[in-house]
């Protein structure tokens, strides 16, 4: 089975806050003997679903982005790869390292950090309506997403809600940040001529008592 290095650069770029990129402060100190993770992708779908694995390389030698490096991990699925096999790589396939990053800490609020989404958020990949309750534990940011396009009656089944890493809805729309610590309660609704989020000062909490 063929196979080729995924960019995890671009897979940061399509979600910036889920999709773990190392940062420049790390990707500069790599030399000889450092581990790497890489994604290598298989050409094709393989016939367990499987697009492809995670797999560590020694660094051997590296020349500005450019690296020559082991694999350093017995493969699973694609069976045209061997420990041991030279690897030609650069800084933009490294999805991984064993160095501390103290950049790290942001992605670890955005994965760790839980919302309330509606299946119609998810559905829709968007998201008009924002409600801040009391979290229930330290992971919960007491936020509820709605896509405002919910029909009569679908609140009151928990089945049509999520409970999934802030981080997701971020890479939606990453202008929330800017309230995302308001104080409880609180609500926002998306302004429809200017797209933005504003706070609802009168909204009304007794419907949802």
């Amino acid at each position: 089975m063929k196979w080729k290095l995924d960019r995890a650069v671009d897979l940061h770029k399509e979600s910036p806050y889920t999709f773990y990129l190392p940062s420049d402060y790390v990707l500069n100190q790599l030399k000889a003997g450092d581990l790497v993770k890489l994604i290598f992708m298989a050409e094709e779908t393989l016939d367990n679903g499987y697009e492809g694995e995670r797999m560590w390389v020694e660094i051997l030698e590296r020349n500005g982005s450019e690296f020559r490096g082991k694999l350093m991990n017995k493969p699973h699925y694609l069976e045209s790869l061997h420990y041991g096999d030279l690897i030609h790589f650069n800084l933009i396939h490294i999805c991984d390292t064993q160095l501390d990053d103290p950049y790290a800490m942001d992605m670890d609020y955005y994965l760790e950090q839980k919302v309330t989404v509606s299946n119609d958020v998810l559905a829709r990949n968007e998201f008009n309506l924002m409600l801040r309750f009391e979290p229930y534990d330290e992971s919960d940011l007491g936020w509820v997403f709605f896509s405002g396009h919910e029909e009569d009656g679908f609140n009151a089944d928990a089945d049509h809600f999520q409970f999934i890493s802030v981080g997701k809805m971020l890479n939606i729309d990453d202008s929330i940040l800017a309230f995302i610590n308001d104080t409880v309660p609180c609500a926002y609704e998306r302004d429809r001529g200017t797209a933005k989020f504003v706070r609802i000062e009168n909204y009304d909490w007794s419907i949802h008592a």
